[in-house]
């Protein structure tokens, strides 16, 4: 290019003896010269112009390549450290499924690897829902088992040996290394690089999402949050592009999150509300139609896809509104067509019109077909949301899970620590610059901040967006309270121009092109007027740079300040670190199905009685047997137990699980009348009383009781198991209905003979801190069969119905029959005394004994 524009100068030279820099600007400024000393010039500017080139482009090259190798050493340790902090609990314990869920989980993939992925969406558990049974293809969303089945199959593939169980154990710490990267995409397309690797990190170790993610967490958040995080960036880019490329990419993306978590409902939510405030704000483009157009087509018949979704999509409320946009998009559309052809007036009619018509049209079409039956209404779940105390008062059963309380602002702090302060920061810093892009980062952390205060479970939702805002504030922050030496150093100024030293010219301003301002701005002829120009333009800018920089320091209150507001950053962040990793070392790395206590010289004591009564139930009852447990533990029994259960987790049947609720909490004789109806032949129930285990059955039986009561409200009454005084109270002033239902008998069965320590009476509870009221109890209905070693799980066995059934009052007895003599032998009958007297003792008689004969 140097060597075109030379022979466009030499041209040019024999005529106006000025030399014109060349079209891209490669070349320096030539002064008017003669004709004999021209060419000689020229090869020298001809070097030289080749030689600041090849330096400008080399240094541009070298900080590009250096940005980039950094960007990348960084996100793989942030993989790094992502994947090694969710590894607590299989180094303490060992490579086991935790919770409860996951081990429903872990049984269909491992169904799945073994009968194939045909057979696993036909099968049907007959171990679970007794007598009911549940077709698990159709129940079930099977994304994350595909998933676990798929890495299975490569790695056996590649000869490396591993069991499915090891595959489901590190499944999540895998995937909370690509969260990462997502959350680095997504934050880059938002605001910079810089904030998206603090983005990257944060997510990596932040507790609101390791809780769902550690190694044995095998549940379907594991890699619903990568597919969220993933959907949203690739939403993002195809709004800021407009291509259809990144919008069915998207799609595909929201596929594959429909597969794996029902929260997917989050998605199709919020990007349609992205829509409809970019519409009303003004911001209608052909890039949002074409992106939204494409996505909520192909997103529409790809869900539809996935057995469990089916028609949901076209017949459920929480899809309407996806329904809604793309319809009021297609009638916004047209009338932007329809612009260009009538005049103003005409189309401000036209457009009153249309908006009307569109929007009275589709709220009648769903307020009929709702009424029609095709459309379903919002379900229970949904009304939960928008009314905590909903699900309390009509459907008891999703108010007894604990993570579908409302969020404490303890549960915040503990889960975002200090990304909890910087969260609004970063959202308004967001607003500041407001553009279509950051206006779906602020509905999203609008929207997300609302649903996790109102339940603890959707804290996991709220963890990214927050992770972003925070990671967002940090990085203007520092940007603005670091020197410019660091700003030099980087290679970026605040305007976003680079820049290069050259050895002519100490401080040269270029742009990200590579080319000056001066360059771009002038294309034309120089002469020494206008070299004056060009240096006194030179000096402006370098004036500016300093005039900008004082002010900076001016307005933060000089370096000084700015180096303490820095450190006082990284002090919180190495906080942020050390409180992130104290609490997934000792809250959230713990297994639920074995316990760990710290004993006074401080070594561990591990509790593994779950697993010790599970093994038991395997080894030594028959395989047709049916357990009878609360729904909590119900995915647990089929795991580890291999027998059929009544209920478990999935509580799709609210009757079956109150009847079970009712059987807990009757008189031992009506429940066994309901065990009997339901074939039940052992009963496991959870007590804590002896180790001090505050998640037993005891201090969940008013959840039974509330559940039955909604289904049985003649037999069962919650107020019968509280004191005149409203109390739930174990001891001797409890109620006497708790004092004598079932559950509370099989907790405490022989219970009031033990001495928990020296210093408490026997049967004292550690758990509620009492001594119990009913230290005798008897069972006439079922018998122990099994207790574990701290008493943490009790198995009794249903007694079968007695050949003769036992008499407890004792018979009357009967009287002796008068024998009969016919008068024929009336003489041989024995004599009989009439009239004799009756002699009573201590009483003299009167007249003197007569005795007739």
């Amino acid at each position: 290019m140097a060597v075109n524009g030379t022979e466009q100068a030499r041209k040019r030279l024999k005529s106006s003896n000025v030399k014109e820099v060349n079209e891209k600007g490669e070349g320096d400024a030539i002064y008017p010269i003669k004709h004999e000393e021209g060419k000689r010039t020229l090869d020298k500017t001809e070097n030289c112009g080749d030689l600041s080139a090849s330096a400008s482009g080399a240094n541009v090259d070298y900080f590009a390549g250096t940005q980039s190798l950094l960007i990348i050493v960084i996100l793989v340790l942030a993989c790094i450290v992502g994947f090694s902090t969710r590894l607590f609990a299989v180094i303490r314990f060992e490579s086991i499924i935790h919770e409860f869920d996951p081990w429903f989980n872990f049984r269909s993939t491992r169904y799945m690897v073994e009968h194939g992925f045909y057979e696993f969406l036909n099968w049907f558990d007959e171990r679970a829902w007794y007598p009911l049974g549940r077709i698990v293809g159709g129940t079930v969303y099977p994304g994350l088992m595909l998933t676990s089945g798929l890495i299975h199959h490569i790695l056996n593939s590649l000869h490396i040996t591993i069991d499915i169980r090891n595959v489901c154990v590190f499944l999540a710490p895998f995937f909370s290394g690509l969260t990462a990267v997502a959350t680095f995409l997504f934050t880059r397309e938002v605001w910079n690089e810089k904030a998206g690797l603090l983005a990257a990190c944060s997510i990596a170790i932040v507790p609101g999402y390791i809780s769902r993610s550690v190694a044995g967490s095998y549940d379907n958040e594991g890699i619903a949050i990568f597919a969220l995080m993933f959907t949203y960036f690739l939403w993002i880019r195809s709004v800021k592009t407009g291509s259809l490329f990144w919008s069915a990419l998207a799609a595909l993306s929201y596929f594959y999150m429909v597969s794996a978590w029902g929260g997917y409902v989050f998605i199709i939510n919020l990007v349609p509300l992205h829509v409809f405030v970019l519409l009303l704000m003004g911001r209608y483009s052909s890039r949002v139609y074409v992106a939204y157009t494409l996505f909520y087509l192909l997103g529409l018949l790809m869900s539809m896809q996935v057995p469990f979704v089916g028609f949901q999509p076209l017949r459920t409320s929480e899809h309407m509104a996806a329904a809604g946009v793309f319809s009021l998009l297609q009638v916004f559309a047209a009338v932007q067509f329809v612009q260009g052809y009538i005049s103003g007036k005409q189309f401000r009619f036209l457009f009153a019109v249309f908006l009307v018509v569109s929007a009275a049209v589709v709220f009648l079409a769903v307020i009929m077909l709702t009424y029609a039956g095709y459309v379903a209404p919002w379900s229970g779940r949904f009304y939960s949301l928008y009314d905590t105390g909903y699900a309390k008062i009509h459907i008891p059963i999703i108010a007894s899970v604990s993570e579908h309380q409302p969020t404490t602002w303890t549960s915040f702090f503990f889960d975002l620590h200090i990304l909890l302060c910087m969260f609004p920061a970063g959202v308004w810093f967001v607003m500041k610059d407001l553009q279509d892009e950051r206006l779906f980062v602020v509905l999203y952390a609008v929207s997300a901040s609302y649903f996790a205060g109102v339940m603890v479970r959707l804290m996991l939702t709220l963890t990214p967006i927050v992770c972003v805002s925070a990671s967002i504030a940090f990085s203007h922050s520092l940007d603005n309270y670091m020197s410019p030496v660091m700003d030099f150093v980087s290679g970026t100024i605040k305007d976003g121009t680079k820049v290069t030293v050259k050895e002519d010219e100490p401080n040269t301003v270029t742009e990200k092109g590579g080319k000056s301002k001066g360059q771009k701005e002038s294309q034309k002829l120089y002469d020494k007027p206008q070299n004056k120009d060009k240096s006194k333009e030179k000096q402006a800018i370098k004036q500016q740079q300093q005039k900008s920089d004082s002010q900076k320091a001016t307005d933060i209150g000089g370096p000084s300040m700015g180096s303490a507001v820095v450190l006082l950053m990284m002090m919180l962040l190495v906080l942020f670190a050390v409180h992130c990793t104290w609490v997934t070392s000792n809250a959230y790395s713990s297994p639920s199905v074995v316990l760990s206590t710290n004993n006074y010289d401080g070594s561990r004591n591990i509790l593994d009685d779950f697993r010790e009564a599970y093994f038991w139930l395997r080894q030594n009852t028959p395989e047709n047997a049916r357990v009878m447990s609360w729904w909590d533990y119900g995915y647990q029994i089929a795991g580890m137990a291999n027998r059929t259960t009544l209920v478990d987790n999935n509580t799709w049947n609210n009757s079956h699980i109150a009847l079970v609720g009712m059987a807990m909490s009757s008189t031992e004789e009506r429940a066994y009348e309901i065990m009997r109806m339901l074939n039940v032949d052992y009963i496991l129930v959870i007590f804590g009383g002896m180790i001090g285990y505050s998640g037993d059955d005891i201090n969940k039986f008013l959840w039974m009781v509330r559940i039955a009561e909604g289904e049985h409200p003649q037999r069962i009454k919650e107020s019968n198991y509280f004191t005149p005084q409203g109390e739930f109270r174990v001891d001797s002033a409890g109620a006497p209905t708790l004092l004598n239902c079932l559950m509370y008998k099989m907790c405490y069965y022989r219970f009031g003979e033990v001495q928990t320590d020296f210093s408490s009476p026997p049967g004292f509870d550690r758990t509620r801190g009492v001594e119990i009221g009913n230290k005798n109890v008897k069972l006439s209905k079922i018998e122990e069969a099994y207790t574990t070693e701290h008493w943490l799980v009790r198995i009794y066995k249903v007694k079968d119905v007695d050949n003769r059934e036992k008499v407890h009052k004792p018979l009357k007895a009967l009287k002796k029959k008068r024998k009969y003599f016919p008068k024929k032998i009336s003489a041989k009958r024995k004599g009989v005394i009439r009239n004799k007297t009756l002699i009573k003792q201590g009483r003299k008689s009167s007249s003197k004994l007569r005795v007739k004969v």
